[in-house]
């Protein structure tokens, strides 16, 4: 058995998005599992709770390894967002309107282009993503407010969904120093 200590950063690229798209496979096939067994509505439900648990512990997860310091804000947002498992596998990009508000959006789903090779619709996966990018940007920073620009079930444009991240600059952070 090889030793992954021992592999070349190309060897090791080629495994990181191997392990993200086993991530994506298994999600996909436990959802699929609890359609299956319980219906949709029972299973969206399921994976709503599940991504309220997945989310922020991923988020914690990369702000550790990556020494992303809490309360950093939309650059410590925009930081993390490139370290998710997603971005191994889907093309993603982040772009600033303006210094207080990021948008995220997801160019390329790897989820939603095998459903569409297999002939099914797009997954409505809003609920899920509402919870899922609400979740992670606040364990990032709890002053992040998150707001869905576009998410199937809503029609795919130049996008399979959009995110606008927004920073509550009312709310202190507790690293401030007082004025």
């Amino acid at each position: 058995m090889e030793d992954p200590t021992n592999l070349s950063r190309p060897e090791l690229l080629k495994l990181v998005q191997a392990y993200a798209q086993s991530w994506l496979a298994h999600d996909g096939c436990w959802f699929l599992a609890a359609e299956e067994k319980y219906g949709i509505d029972t299973a969206m439900e399921l994976d709503i709770r599940s991504w309220e648990r997945f989310s922020p512990a991923e988020a914690r997860r990369i702000m550790r390894t990556f020494n992303i310091a809490p309360y950093g804000g939309l650059i410590a947002l925009e930081k993390a967002l490139g370290y998710r498992l997603y971005a191994a596998v889907n093309r993603q990009e982040a772009k600033w309107v303006d210094e207080h508000t990021l948008t995220f959006r997801m160019v390329e789903c790897r989820v939603q282009t095998a459903r569409r090779r297999k002939g099914l619709p797009d997954f409505p996966c809003k609920p899920v993503g509402i919870v899922e990018y609400s979740g992670f940007a606040r364990a990032i920073d709890p002053r992040i407010r998150t707001r869905c620009l576009t998410c199937p079930p809503d029609p795919v444009t130049d996008c399979y969904c959009a995110w606008e991240f927004t920073i509550d600059e009312e709310r202190e952070s507790p690293n401030a120093t007082p004025a």
